[in-house]
């Protein structure tokens, strides 16, 4: 034994250590429980895994829902009134209003069934023309949509233009004011 009225501090230091072992090996005896309760490791845990992965995710479908809800879309004429039926193969633009106050959202959605990723120029009808608004957006799903505010008053024409293929859609009409 150490005496430790002749050496206090060796004898601090071996009480120390003791203790260090002593909670270190509790400590992973609790660890390697938890481990085994929770499953983890080679697949035998108890939870009852087969051994395969514990997690799977699905590649993404599209479900009845999702199709239920863009049939009707597609299938029902727009109320929105336009200028010209855009081909069902180019770009199909529809707006949410009819008209607006000044600087109030303009909602703009369609399809666009070729155009995976086509990146998609919004332009408004002034003097004689289109020009460029400064408004983007891509093309995801077969499906765009966006908005845009305008204070210009009277009737304004929209459409957008595919910045690639330039292929247009259809105009559609707002009223502001």
């Amino acid at each position: 034994m150490i005496d430790t009225e002749k050496r206090p501090v060796l004898a601090g230091l071996v009480a120390l250590a003791t203790v260090a072992v002593v909670f270190g090996v509790l400590g992973g005896l609790f660890a390697a429980f938890g481990v085994k309760v929770a499953g983890i490791g080679e697949g035998g845990g108890g939870s009852g895994s087969s051994g395969e992965a514990a997690m799977y995710i699905p590649e993404p479908t599209e479900t009845e829902s999702e199709t239920a809800q863009q049939q009707p879309q597609e299938q029902e004429p727009s109320n929105e009134p336009s200028e010209s039926e855009a081909p069902q193969k180019g770009i199909n633009l529809t707006v949410g209003q009819s008209s607006v106050a000044p600087m109030q959202q303009i909602d703009l959605t369609g399809t666009y069934p070729t155009g995976e990723g086509s990146v998609l120029q919004v332009q408004r009808f002034e003097g004689g023309g289109w020009a460029d608004f400064p408004v983007t957006m891509s093309v995801s799903g077969q499906t765009f949509s966006t908005y845009v505010m305008t204070g210009r008053l009277g009737v304004n024409r929209f459409r957008v233009i595919d910045t690639d293929s330039k292929v247009a859609s259809n105009p559609v009409r707002v009223t502001v004011g």
